[in-house]
């Protein structure tokens, strides 16, 4: 039957990191493989309350079919919080969507023809660049530093590529290189798609866990064309499992979404976004995220500073301000796929970073996530990667 599938299918391939997740599900196995939140962080008793009065308040509404856009109130409280941030928002610039994963794969839906561009950092988020190559799109990826996209490197990847559709980028914590970008890079940015007239879709998932140094405001809030497609998601901040993000976009680029959402899954879950949005008017959302930050803030420091006693020193980081990830690039000549085999059988994981480079060709870096593993295991894992390391490079 294989002659029944569409060219673009026999394209697709697996998600490396679903992939190795299956690996690292034994029990024995310490995994620092998925981008994975702290269970015991997920505030269970609440959303059953929360359940509970929906069901009791409007449970007939809650399991009926709704509008696309998504549930009204909801809307508006995403479009406060974004408007604290600094973004000039309302409920009608918003489509709530399943994850902000969907957002990406509507996006490659929306702008991508086979044989285009898109631009992104080097490295880039593999769910997205998976989204987009489903679409059969090819990518030039963009130097960065520890400020973000290398402008002249983006200036010239643009001059190269005129007909490229968007730029792709992740400022705040970037996954996976842990990387925000400078306030004034994301406004250079914003100058430069203007001045080519491109579109910024800016994927934003780990912005509200910051560990220090002071908030920046979106690339959205510096958009002055409407050209910039921010994705937002509750899946690091309350749960993955709820699959409730979002999209924040001008009118014209909105409408696209809502028009393809439509066709995709008509809506996101009527319950989810209820129970939700019961969660946000009874509960203290901001001390919620606070304890959050607290568990990862320890475990992100407890990782960097396990690193630094166990790992070779020709291992090199860079310590995250924020979010989930320890991006570490090791010397030219290593492989880390291969040391991955080693870690498996060593019952530690992590993921390959070569994934992460959708051009390929750069397989010695590796990423790590701090946020799921408890103290005394990151403690012992770094241990066996450390042993691992040494030996090997």
């Amino acid at each position: 039957m294989e002659h029944l599938f569409s060219d673009r299918v026999k394209k697709l391939k697996a998600s490396e990191i679903r992939e190795i997740l299956k690996l690292t599900q034994r029990p024995e196995i310490i995994s620092f493989a998925g981008g994975l939140p702290a269970p015991e962080m997920f505030p269970v008793e609440a959303y059953k309350a929360m359940s509970i009065k929906v069901m009791d308040e409007m449970g007939r509404e809650a399991m009926q079919y709704s509008t696309t856009e998504g549930y009204d109130p909801l809307r508006e409280k995403i479009a406060k919080r974004m408007q604290a941030s600094g973004v000039r928002v309302s409920k009608e610039d918003l489509l709530i969507t399943n994850g902000s994963q969907q957002g990406l794969d509507f996006t490659g839906k929306i702008f991508i023809n086979p044989g285009d561009y898109v631009l992104c950092e080097s490295p880039s988020y593999l769910g997205a660049i998976n989204a987009f190559r489903a679409y059969e799109c090819e990518f030039k990826e963009v130097e960065t530093d520890s400020e973000g996209m290398v402008m002249d490197a983006l200036k010239e990847a643009i001059d190269q590529h005129p007909k490229a559709k968007y730029i792709y980028v992740i400022p705040d914590f970037q996954n996976p290189s842990g990387r925000t970008w400078s306030e004034s890079r994301r406004k250079e940015l914003v100058e430069l798609a203007n001045q080519y007239n491109l579109i910024i879709i800016e994927d934003n998932p780990y912005g509200e866990l910051r560990y220090e140094g002071e908030a920046i405001p979106p690339v959205k809030a510096f958009d002055t064309e409407g050209r910039v497609v921010y994705l937002g998601t509750f899946s690091k901040t309350f749960s993955p499992g709820l699959r409730i993000g979002w999209v924040c976009a001008s009118p014209l680029l909105l409408n696209k979404y809502i028009t393809v959402k439509q066709g995709a899954d008509l809506q996101a879950s009527s319950m989810s976004q209820r129970v939700l949005n019961a969660f946000l008017e009874n509960y203290d959302f901001d001390a919620h995220i606070r304890a959050i930050i607290n568990v990862y803030h320890k475990r992100r420091d407890l990782m960097f500073s396990e690193m630094k006693k166990h790992f070779p020193q020709n291992a090199k980081y860079e310590i995250s301000k924020g979010g989930l990830f320890a991006w570490v690039e090791l010397p030219e000549h290593v492989d880390a796929r291969e040391l991955m085999k080693l870690a498996v059988s060593n019952k530690v994981a992590f993921v390959p970073g070569g994934s992460f480079f959708p051009n390929g060709g750069k397989e010695n870096y590796m990423r790590l996530n701090f946020s799921n593993m408890p103290e005394p295991k990151i403690v012992e894992g770094i241990e066996r990667l450390g042993k691992i390391l040494s030996k090997e490079i």
